[in-house]
């Protein structure tokens, strides 16, 4: 009956919904065994029984939830209060990469929003999503001037060659890798930082490189792996439909919808999803959820007007 009612979700609220479940089936196991034996109920022993057998199943909660932190370590269990401790804002990761890359962490806090809405829409952990997507660019934080949304006027690329640029960026994931294991986040969040781009090709620096001549394809590629699960692939496919919204002078509800279904043309073409359990249908049921969601944020807003000089007196 745990097992049954725990498949899905760890919260404290399931685990207090299986012990009355285990509770109820005690009661039932030992009323059957009691009517097979005798074929009668004392009173007295049965009231003491049934007792024992609810304070069993409610016991066995209590114990759950103060053994569940050492469950955790022990076997790599991701439970939901330890994914709730992750979205802390205090948490020392987090604050670095709000300190040292803001344009990063607004860029995180809005992928987060997006991958959450997301996974929800095709039955995915949507909390999962959001605490992986909130640390999903924290590579970015070891040079965060070279990324876009960092930048001041100034852009660090113009001194580079294509190349050069590429491995900057490309570096990203791993240094977010590197970042996540010396803090100890568990497995998940760092496989999600590892795969958020898969083997995608870095294609505004490949295209600036084939200008100047031949180069190989392979250097302008992130080293993978591919997406391994849902949320993995959800984060992928809203953090390029988050950066390419962004870069839009005048976003429209249409305008936002060609984009988002070119974006996943591009990662379909390019294999990206292969490697995990995403249908045709659920990726673009995460694109339509990015769309509904960005259109809400980007809606269009009334122009007021301007008030005259003599108006102001």
């Amino acid at each position: 009956m745990a097992t049954y009612f725990l498949r899905s979700s760890l919260s404290r609220r399931r685990i207090f919904v299986s012990s009355l479940t285990i509770a109820l089936a005690n009661v039932a196991v030992f009323l059957a065994f009691v009517l097979m034996r005798s074929g009668q109920l004392e009173v007295k022993e049965t009231s003491v029984l049934i007792g024992f057998a609810v304070a069993s199943g409610v016991f066995s909660a209590i114990l759950a939830i103060g053994l569940l932190p050492f469950l955790e370590m022990t076997f790599g269990i991701l439970a939901p209060t330890r994914l709730l401790e992750l979205l802390n804002p205090t948490h020392p990761l987090l604050k670095k990469l709000l300190v040292e890359a803001p344009g990063t962490y607004h860029h995180s806090m809005m992928v987060a929003n997006l991958a959450e809405t997301a996974c929800e829409a095709i039955g995915a952990d949507g909390l999962l999503a959001r605490v992986g997507a909130y640390y999903h660019d924290l590579g970015k934080t070891r040079r965060p001037l070279y990324f876009i949304e960092n930048q001041h006027g100034l852009n660090p690329h113009d001194r580079l060659t294509p190349p050069e640029s590429a491995r900057v960026i490309l570096a990203h994931t791993d240094d977010g890798v590197e970042l996540l294991e010396e803090a100890k986040i568990p497995s998940v969040i760092v496989d999600i930082c590892r795969e958020h781009h898969g083997t995608s090709l870095l294609r505004y620096f490949y295209v600036k490189a084939t200008e100047q001549g031949e180069v190989n394809e392979a250097d302008f590629r992130y080293s993978g792996p591919k997406p391994q699960t849902r949320e993995a692939a959800v984060i992928m496919i809203v953090d390029s439909i988050e950066a390419a919204v962004r870069s839009m002078k005048s976003p429209t509800e249409s305008g936002i919808q060609e984009l988002v279904k070119k974006i996943i043309r591009e990662k379909l073409l390019d294999d990206q999803f292969s490697d995990c359990e995403m249908t045709t249908r659920d990726i673009y049921r995460v694109g339509e959820s990015a769309c509904h969601t960005l259109s809400g944020l980007f809606h269009e807003r009334i122009e007021y007007p301007e008030l005259k000089k003599e108006e102001l007196k």
